[in-house]
């Protein structure tokens, strides 16, 4: 099993979330074990829990002042794809949100390609469980065969009310089950972050609005449990920052991107946690 990077450079403008302006992001491969790079201006940000800099509302990366956020609908897709070394040029402070899911994500990474490098793979094996919590939310992680995941969450509306999604990534699960789930939020939060300069590109093209009653969007929705399988694709997107491929369970109530950051901080923060392997896994990738 062998790196993986883009066949060929590409591009698709969207519109930001937060400031609702035109956001054009481009896409080149990379060599063997350079791993994920963002760039904005002239700045690099290498993926990593380092660079984290805010996950109040999405996660943010950073460098030397430069910051783009919202990246978490991306990595997920290519996550799934098994991309390794990616360089990712946005020429704004935010990812695009597309439709508020992966699923356009991975029809640009579909138009890219999947170029095989001569480097192996390297796989994260979780060795021993991790935990973080606050209060009654936690995520965590344990040793298993596979990347699993096991989220649940409880809203009070009943609409959402209690949900629960268990998804194993595989080469169809992703596309099939995770990457058209949409972002979400409640008119009354959305009132109130555009009256202090927030989601200006937010529109139900691109989210999953409530009310007290009812969905809003005059389609509804992709799934019946659409919230909580959102919940997961934020969640890849967010292991992404651990720099490879994870061989291990996640599983998370009601946690969010700070708790999955933390998560991933404390991972890396004892060699114990984890070991770097490169070596044949059963994990196969999304469709190319």
């Amino acid at each position: 099993m062998n790196q993986r990077t883009i066949a060929k450079e590409v591009e698709i403008v969207g519109i930001g979330l937060h400031k609702g302006t035109p956001v054009k992001l481009k896409l080149e491969p990379l060599e063997a074990n350079c791993g994920i790079i963002f760039q904005r201006n002239d700045t690099l940000i290498p993926l990593k829990p380092d660079n984290v800099v805010d996950t109040k509302l999405a996660t943010v990366i950073g460098n030397k002042g430069e910051i783009i956020s919202t990246i978490e609908h991306f990595l997920s897709s290519v996550y799934a794809f098994g991309i390794d070394n990616l360089k990712v040029i946005v020429d704004a402070d935010e990812m695009p949100v597309l439709d508020g899911s992966s699923i356009g994500f991975c029809m640009l990474l579909k138009e890219a390609g999947i170029r095989e490098l001569d480097e192996p793979k390297k796989l994260l094996v979780i060795k021993k469980e991790v935990e973080v919590r606050d209060g009654d939310k936690f995520a965590k992680i344990s040793p298993s065969s596979n990347l699993e995941f096991n989220f649940g969450i409880e809203f009070e509306h009943k609409l959402i009310s209690k949900q629960n999604f268990s998804f194993n990534l595989s080469s169809d699960s992703f596309l099939d089950e995770i990457a058209r789930a949409r972002t979400f939020g409640f008119l009354r939060d959305v009132e109130y972050l555009r009256s202090i300069g927030l989601a200006k590109g937010g529109s139900l093209d691109n989210a999953i609005v409530l009310d007290d009653r009812k969905v809003l969007n005059p389609d509804g929705l992709r799934f019946e449990n659409e919230f909580v399988r959102h919940k997961i694709l934020d969640a890849m997107g967010d292991l992404a920052l651990l720099g490879a491929l994870v061989v291990g369970k996640y599983e998370a109530f009601a946690s969010s991107h700070h708790l999955n950051h933390l998560l991933t901080k404390e991972v890396l923060s004892d060699e114990k946690n984890y070991e770097i392997v490169t070596q044949e896994s059963s994990y196969s990738y999304a469709r190319s």
